[in-house]
């Protein structure tokens, strides 16, 4: 028997068996012996199989030799990595790039806004309370978050929980809710301030926690008192008996709030976390059991990164591809997942050489100069973090290489042709990352230390600073807000991609129909689906879209260096 886990960029991080040359479920705190639809169908989706060199079959050796020939040529490069596979020993083709010279990317597409947000004021750490600490919580505030779609391990655990849901739209989990606030997007600031405003109102604050916890109070208090709450809630069009009726049902409860990365979507991500944070410490929800705040937490806090770059970057969500010779593409579809995939297009064109290495066929390799396929989890040695929970999974290889090469390997070759001296075994890197930061618990699973003596999530940072500023920018101008959803059927451009645009049903519109959205950066047309769980100022598409992305601005955060994919608001026209 086999095991090992899933690589997926997931929250759920599966622990699975690979037995019989097939995948099953493997019990674990986190996932309880089920594997999500991804899993179950891993090995039937197509991949890559043979390298191709402009568009013509090559074997593998040859096309490495090609890419060695080209690196000699070209100097200034750029290396695009993202998350298909989030196992650390992805990240081992940095030290050759940048021994290389090459321009790495920073930022982030998915999540680092709100990361940014949550550090500045958790003294500089964004890690998350336990899953053991959800399971013992009365009352679980999903925020922004489609948990049964795209959380289902965790689905089951709160489900039967008293539910607050706030959301864009009605999701499978806010039918079940006892309270659901349908908010218009872009206002979660909003909401959380006033949140914070009757709690002081109410005193509902928790003055111990804030006097030996917390720095900038007052200046917090000031800020809260500065908006007016009949103009905030009419303007960003908020009810106030929402607001009571949160407050009645949290009040002197265990409660854990789950944030999602579409409420930080925005140029104000970082201060929207910030502000949900500032919440959950005017409540002392740090320093009481079964409580806190969940997000995305950066799971290789504590842990050694032998492969982390230190010169050279371009922000990731505005990367200039034309501005670069050569471009090696790892485990992304910037032509799909990019904001502004017109501008994207016209700038990977005018690069001279394009590298895609990955196991899918997609936008970016069909442009690609040179195609490399990559091996599956299964055929390479690896461990990965979870970004949602404390766990650690070591990711063994349990099955021999059939096609393509992994992240290693190519490395380990491409270092050979050039001479260089530098790699490790791979059973070396891995046990560096995991030495004396990680400890194995009563029931055998391996943790980060910083978890061993949780108490409270205020263990993890010791000291909290208040929210005491904020600035806001005027919004996009259009008549629908465009949302950009998580899929339960694909991981971004990964798997089974969901092409239609969902409209909600006060439009003289009907199923089937072709519609084109317009805006200031693009245009694009959609066959729609009819969809009663959205806000009537609300249109959908999941992020696998293959046209998203015509519509989205080449912007970024005010602070994290993110995409702002929820910023787009856009025009409809019927075809």
């Amino acid at each position: 028997m086999n095991r090992t886990a899933c690589p997926l960029d997931c929250y759920d991080s599966c622990e699975i068996i690979y037995e019989n040359g097939k995948i099953r479920g493997s019990y674990h705190p986190v996932t309880d012996g089920y594997l999500c639809p991804f899993l179950n169908s891993y090995e039937k989706y197509p991949r890559i199989k043979t390298p191709k060199f402009n568009q013509k079959e090559i074997d593998l050796e040859k096309a490495i030799d090609t890419l060695y020939e080209k690196l000699q040529i070209y100097k200034n490069n750029l290396f695009y990595k993202s998350s298909g596979n989030i196992g650390q020993m992805q990240n081992v083709t940095n030290l050759l790039f940048e021994k290389l010279g090459f321009t790495f990317t920073k930022g982030s597409l998915c999540d680092s806004a709100g990361g940014v947000g949550i550090e500045m004021g958790r003294n500089g750490v964004n890690l998350n309370m336990p899953f053991s600490e959800i399971k013992k919580s009365e009352v679980v505030i999903v925020w922004g978050r489609d948990i049964s779609d795209t959380n289902s391990h965790l689905y089951n655990i709160i489900k039967d929980k008293t539910l607050i849901v706030i959301d864009p739209i009605k999701t499978k989990i806010a039918k079940e809710a006892e309270l659901f606030i349908q908010i218009k997007p872009r206002q979660d600031f909003y909401l959380a301030i006033l949140l914070c405003r009757f709690i002081l109102i109410n005193q509902m604050e928790d003055r111990e926690f804030i006097e030996n916890f917390t720095e900038d109070f007052e200046f917090f208090k000031d800020l809260i008192l500065s908006f007016r709450i009949n103009r905030v809630a009419k303007e960003r069009e908020i009810d106030l008996l929402d607001i009571i009726k949160i407050l009645e049902i949290i009040e002197n409860r265990r409660v854990a709030i789950l944030v999602g990365i579409g409420v930080q979507k925005y140029s104000i991500g970082d201060q929207i976390l910030r502000v949900i944070d500032s919440f959950a410490g005017l409540l002392g929800l740090f320093n009481k059991e079964g409580s806190g705040v969940n997000y995305l937490s950066n799971s290789s806090t504590g842990f050694k990164n032998p492969f982390s770059t230190t010169k050279n970057f371009e922000t990731k969500a505005l990367a200039n591809f034309s501005k670069y010779d050569l471009i090696f593409i790892q485990g992304a579809n910037p032509l799909s997942q990019m904001p502004s995939t017109t501008r994207v297009l016209k700038e990977l064109k005018r690069s001279k050489f394009i590298v895609y290495f990955g196991l899918y066929q997609n936008e970016t390799s069909e442009i690609a100069n040179l195609v490399i396929p990559s091996c599956t989890f299964l055929e390479k040695e690896d461990i990965r973090y979870s970004y949602m929970s404390e766990y650690i999974y070591p990711m063994p290889k349990v099955k021999e290489v059939e096609y393509g090469i992994s992240e290693y390997d190519l490395t380990k070759k491409l270092s050979e042709k050039f001479g260089f001296n530098f790699l490790k075994s791979e059973k070396e890197y891995i046990q560096e990352m995991i030495k004396d930061n990680s400890f194995i618990d009563e029931e055998g699973y391996l943790k980060s230390k910083l978890y061993q003596n949780y108490k409270t999530q205020i263990d993890l940072f010791k000291k909290f600073t208040f929210l005491d500023d904020f600035e806001d920018e005027e919004e996009e101008k259009g008549e629908f807000y465009l949302i950009t959803s998580k899929s339960k059927k694909s991981l971004n451009s990964q798997f089974k991609r969901d092409d239609f645009l969902y409209v909600p049903t006060n439009l003289p519109l009907k199923e089937g129909d072709e519609v084109k959205l317009s805006n200031s950066y693009g245009e694009a047309t959609f066959r729609i689906k009819i969809d009663k769980r959205l806000r009537k100022d609300c249109l959908l598409l999941y992020s696998g879209n293959r046209k998203v992305n015509y519509l989205t601005p080449p912007k970024i955060s005010n602070r994290g260096e993110m995409a702002i994919y929820q910023e787009t608001k856009v025009n409809l026209l019927k075809s």
